[in-house]
């Protein structure tokens, strides 16, 4: 990967800061200090930058965020390291009340994360493990994630089958992924013939050609495990590109409106899905800040629970976009994780 000049990225990332509309209001009735007054302010920071999961997760917290009436700052630091770590410092120097920090890699985090807590702002972590006992972690269970489509996988191709998987290492969600897809596919006799990805500015297109250079060398692939939907699009675009989507499935982690799109198209390889509600993980990353800031803690972390999704049921329930998922699931519209009396409920649509 060759990333843009920090100097370039953490501009970009700064204007998306600092449009982010702030929110004056005048306090939340029976709430603790200091949502009583308002004013609160809350920063999150994104490490990876675009895609279908990233703008669910944002408009969840925005729901979450209006509705507590915080005043809300959003950035996205595009995959560069050194731009997350100036976001933070900008949120410290801003002197929000809490932190929401969205993935990245840890060894670029944990000291101004300790940073931003010497300067009494809460931190949250999402999907990044910050081995810091006064962050709370917010976390899908990945391990679970992994589990429900590997099952599936068996289910429907049996054990031993051969099979590749999309992994970039260093991301703590995709390394729990990872872990799970060793453990499960020793214990089923899977044969990892290879293993590829990136993450990048274009991820789809980069891992699409990376997977067509692998299937032609291992034209015995039957499963691809894709433990991110991104990884899963560029597989898709790969496997229909080469006509061998009657040959190969894709099993994936995470899921949008445009992820349904793809798997219920007419032949789509990709049969199955683990996930939960993105804007509804935005959600509860934002009561658990705001619990925090409010001297409520929660506890070291908060697990939100997945959900498996194939593409038959998708087809035999008429499915098409998350909403109508939410209507047959409901778990996909709201979690009852980093919950109290005084935070105004927020139900996805």
């Amino acid at each position: 990967m060759k990333p843009l000049t920090v100097s370039v990225l953490a501009a970009g990332a700064l204007v998306t800061a600092l449009l982010s509309p702030a929110v004056e209001a005048a306090g939340l009735a029976n709430a603790p200090a200091p949502f009583d007054k308002g004013g609160v302010k809350v920063s999150i920071v994104n490490f990876i930058g675009g895609g279908d999961w990233l703008q669910a997760f944002e408009a969840g917290a925005k729901r979450q965020g209006e509705a507590l009436g915080i005043d809300l700052r959003i950035s996205e630091a595009r995959q560069d390291p050194d731009a997350e770590r100036q976001l933070i410092e900008q949120a410290i120097n801003l002197h929000v009340d809490g932190l929401i920090i969205n993935n990245g890699k840890p060894e670029a985090l944990k000291d101004v994360a300790q940073k931003a807590l010497d300067a009494g702002i809460k931190v949250v972590a999402y999907d990044v493990n910050l081995d810091n006992p006064n962050i709370i972690q917010i976390e899908q269970s990945d391990h679970d994630m992994a589990r429900l489509v590997l099952e599936q996988a068996v289910k429907e191709q049996g054990d031993g089958l051969k099979a590749g998987v999309v992994y970039v290492a260093g991301f703590a969600p995709l390394d729990r992924r990872y872990a799970e897809w060793k453990d499960f596919g020793g214990r089923h006799g899977f044969v990892e013939k290879a293993v590829w990805g990136v993450v990048n500015d274009t991820v789809a297109a980069s891992v699409a050609d990376q997977t067509k250079a692998v299937l032609r060398a291992n034209p015995d692939i039957t499963a691809i495990f894709t433990p991110w939907d991104e990884f899963a699009r560029g597989v898709k675009l790969a496997i229909d590109e080469l006509g061998v989507a009657d040959k190969v499935r894709i099993y994936g982690v995470d899921i949008s409106t445009s992820d349904i799109q793809a798997m219920i198209e007419p032949g789509s390889p990709w049969v199955a899905t683990a996930a939960t509600n993105a804007a509804v993980v935005g959600q509860v990353a934002v009561r658990a800040v705001s619990l925090t800031i409010a001297g409520q803690p929660l506890g070291r972390s908060v697990l939100i629970q997945p959900s498996l999704v194939t593409r038959d049921d998708l087809i035999t329930n008429n499915i098409k976009t998350i909403e109508d998922l939410g209507a047959r699931v409901p778990a996909f519209r709201a979690s009852t994780a980093a919950t109290a009396p005084w935070i105004p409920a927020v139900n996805e649509r």
